[in-house]
């Protein structure tokens, strides 16, 4: 699913008289505060969803594709989502 396509799921939900704009910038707004608590808090939780939590990876070892030589993989920081049960049963 696409931005797009959510915000048009959202706006066309009935009971709910809100334009695409306002879906959209609503959406923003919630992603956004999803972004700002995971830097902050270093997780994210919203139950019967899942929670996004802030994984460190360890420096590795690697091969370049192209010229097959080793190269070194620095650490780094990602994002990682672990969806909650209730959504895992459903898929």
């Amino acid at each position: 699913m696409t931005k797009a396509e959510l915000v048009n799921l959202v706006a066309e939900t009935k009971g709910l008289e809100v334009t695409k704009k306002d879906v959209e910038g609503i959406l923003d707004l919630a992603f956004d505060g999803i972004a700002k608590a995971v830097r902050k808090d270093r997780r994210f939780s919203y139950p019967g969803f899942g929670t996004f939590t802030v994984r460190t990876r360890k420096a590795r070892m690697g091969v370049n594709p192209q010229t097959k030589k080793p190269i070194k993989i620095p650490a780094s920081k990602t994002v990682g989502f672990k969806p909650a049960p209730v959504l895992k049963k459903g898929l």
